[in-house]
């Protein structure tokens, strides 16, 4: 039976929104940042942010060990990553927590209310492919089973279409 529900497409951070997030965040709030860049500039889900380890980050990329449907897969560490930052994992703090502080900060920020932590993902993987990453190379980093799945990216911004045939015709 088909499901006739209709899908929504990813609400994903941008790059500017992401620096406005960071900039409300206070310094004593190191964590913070450091989760909030790690699920924005290598795409990690919550749960892969909560399990990663300091054995995980080599140095250029980060070794993800069994993501989501147990996957193993390697994605780029984000290009602010400072060693320092090593001395916050493992991260000891819940999903929950994590997720509540996102929102506290995002509001602090401004951004959009849908957003939610899952937006930071959203966000690495909608600048991959605008940036040019060929969309199977995006599906690794995310660790996607099925094209399909990173394909509802390609739809997630209209403008951008819209944009591209401007410039073209």
């Amino acid at each position: 039976m088909k499901n006739n529900r209709k899908r929504k497409l990813p609400k994903g951070i941008k790059s500017e929104e992401f620096s406005k997030l960071i900039k409300v965040i206070p310094n004593k709030d190191k964590l913070s940042k450091i989760v909030f860049l790690l699920a924005f500039g290598s795409g990690l889900r919550i749960s892969e942010v909560s399990h990663l380890e300091k054995r995980h980050i080599q140095e250029n990329y980060i070794e993800i060990w069994e993501g989501k449907g147990n996957v193993d897969r390697t994605v780029p560490k984000p290009k602010s990553w400072r060693n320092w930052m090593l001395n916050f994992l493992p991260i000891k703090k819940s999903h929950r927590t994590l997720q509540r502080n996102f929102k506290k900060y995002s509001k602090k920020a401004e951004l959009p209310e849908n957003y939610t932590f899952h937006s930071l993902r959203h966000g690495f993987a909608l600048r991959s492919i605008e940036s040019g990453i060929p969309i199977n190379q995006v599906q690794l980093l995310l660790g996607h089973s099925s094209i399909s799945v990173t394909n509802v990216y390609t739809r997630a911004r209209p403008q951008d279409a819209l944009n591209s045939y401007e410039r073209l015709f």
